[in-house]
């Protein structure tokens, strides 16, 4: 079996608010639940016959430089760049073009550093 990432890990400062911005840029259904010493907003990015394959969740942290997380949106680049900055995040750069599709970096009201990506329709 190849290697794969199942999980990512996004740490914010205010846990509603951020589960609203996820949920508002890319169209994920949020869900906030306790899984252990803290609740998380969950979401599932990738499922397989109704089982997640690839998901993640928001938790209360503190939002460092890092890692940039590509997340595919439904819709076009632009458009998920206008949602992002009047949900509270900031665009960085153009729109880069490469063989799988497009992206644009951007970082979510916390901070952290995400990119909006468009898969290149097959």
């Amino acid at each position: 079996m190849q290697p794969l990432v199942v999980w990512t890990e996004i740490p914010v400062t205010d846990l509603k608010k951020a589960a609203d911005f996820y949920a508002e840029v890319f169209g994920w259904t949020m869900r906030i639940t306790d899984m252990g010493p803290n609740e998380v907003a969950t979401f599932n990015a990738l499922t397989d016959a109704d089982e997640m394959v690839v998901g993640g969740h928001l938790y209360p942290g503190t939002p460092a430089a890092g890692s940039t997380i590509h997340l595919a949106l439904p819709d076009r680049v632009e458009a998920g760049a206008e949602r992002c900055v009047a949900a509270g995040g900031q665009v960085m750069g153009p729109v880069i073009e490469i063989p799988q599709g497009r992206f644009q970096y951007a970082a979510d009201p916390d901070g952290n550093s995400i990119a909006l990506f468009e898969m290149k329709a097959h």
